[in-house]
């Protein structure tokens, strides 16, 4: 009896204290070489990342043309209310 209400507490805080998910946003991408056309890793932070995971495999790093670096937490725009 015990069990079957520890799951749904276990659940129920799961997805009321998880951290949400997002997509990874960086700079260089993976061009991976193949028979089928290859495929893309949009997963690195540097070109020398990017270049040390295709060395061997076939492949080549382009940029990420859809990065968008993360804007500071200090460099966002707080709104002043003025009551006067």
């Amino acid at each position: 009896m015990r069990l079957s209400l520890l799951m749904p507490a276990i659940l129920l805080a799961t997805v009321a204290f998880g951290t949400r998910a997002e997509a990874q946003n960086y700079p260089w991408c993976a061009q991976y070489t193949g028979d089928m056309g290859g495929s893309m890793n949009c997963g690195f932070v540097s070109y020398d990342q990017c270049m040390l995971d295709v060395s061997g495999v076939g492949g080549f790093c382009i940029v990420n043309n859809t990065y968008q670096p993360a804007v500071p937490a200090t460099a966002r725009k707080h709104h002043v209310r003025n009551d006067s």
